[in-house]
């Protein structure tokens, strides 16, 4: 009995007459829990995408960033956990999350490359034990892994890392305001203590001067 494949996939297998070999790669490269070498990838990653399915069953995927080192904490063999930073304000992954908690994660090295695929359910928590291990954490997203694999590196595009984002919370520095709350047009649905971020790092500005940021890869955006 196969833990990834269903009918469907099956006869996308047979079609193309690889189910013999969807089974070895299921059989060699799927486990079900983290081992020393999947714990020292996942840990020392600095992002990752993670996909969550609403209740009408419309997936998403999210991009997840962090400080290298200390984002991603592997708690056992079975645990994952990350934190849930300041974001947008529509917490569309999170409340997924809330009302189904299957997902979907993906972990990359694009520089060796290297990549994990990791399945499981997670619950997300602002009361969660861990809130203090991460600067800024506003809930802890733990995830209990039902199955993980190394994907083949073959199609993943070699890029270097130029630098950390500005904005990732890190204790020996002060987090800046995320420049789209600046923008003129949002100061009338901002909260209390995000008003006064604005206020103390130069006020507001028209949507056009922040969309300019965005064209030119200014790190200010």
């Amino acid at each position: 009995m196969s833990r990834l494949y269903n009918d469907k996939h099956r006869a996308l297998q047979d079609s193309f007459n690889s189910r013999e070999l969807a089974d070895r790669v299921e059989e060699v490269a799927l486990v079900t829990e983290i081992d020393d070498n999947a714990k020292a990838f996942l840990e020392s990653r600095d992002m990752f995408f993670l996909t969550t399915v609403d209740e009408r069953g419309r997936p998403t995927v999210s991009y997840k960033g962090g400080e290298a080192g200390c984002f991603i904490k592997v708690l056992d063999e079975k645990t994952i956990a990350f934190p849930s930073y300041d974001g947008n304000g529509m917490y569309y992954s999170m409340g997924n999350i809330q009302g189904n908690p299957e997902v979907g994660l993906l972990f990359i090295d694009f520089e060796k490359p290297h990549r994990i695929r990791v399945q499981g359910k997670a619950i997300a928590s602002s009361d969660d034990p861990l809130m203090g291990e991460w600067k800024e954490a506003e809930m802890i997203v733990r995830v209990t892994v039902s199955e993980l694999w190394q994907n083949c590196p073959r199609y993943v595009h070699r890029y270097q890392k130029v630098k950390d984002s500005r904005y990732i919370p890190k204790q020996e520095c002060k987090t800046p305001v995320a420049a789209w709350k600046r923008v003129d047009m949002m100061q009338d649905v901002l909260r209390e203590h995000e008003l006064n971020q604005v206020a103390d790092e130069g006020g507001t500005m028209p949507i056009e001067e922040w969309m300019g940021y965005i064209q030119s890869g200014d790190e200010r955006a």
